[in-house]
């Protein structure tokens, strides 16, 4: 029997599954935005730097969003306890 601490092998697949979506939106957005010559095989510096700072940009608001909903969890959670706490119920 697994342990609460440990992660299932398909939680682990759902979790892969879901880096790859994100991953692949990331990559067609940033390349759509970047990418607009295609006479070479190479990238030019104009579009690498495009691409990383797409990259950068939305990979910081990504954290940012996360961050603002662990706190509004955070927030939730004492606030539902407070509650309970109030009208006798300490569940």
């Amino acid at each position: 029997m697994a342990t609460p601490n440990e992660i299932s092998e398909a939680d682990q697949i759902k979790t892969f599954k879901e880096f790859l979506v994100q991953y692949n939106k990331l990559s067609e957005l940033c390349f759509n935005d970047c990418v607009h010559d295609f006479t070479s095989r190479t990238l030019r510096s104009a579009e690498e730097k495009c691409a990383i700072n797409c990259m950068e940009k939305y990979l910081r608001a990504n954290q940012r969003v996360s961050q603002r909903f662990h706190e509004f969890q955070m927030i939730a959670n004492e606030n539902m306890l407070a509650m309970a706490q109030k009208s006798g119920n300490p569940s």
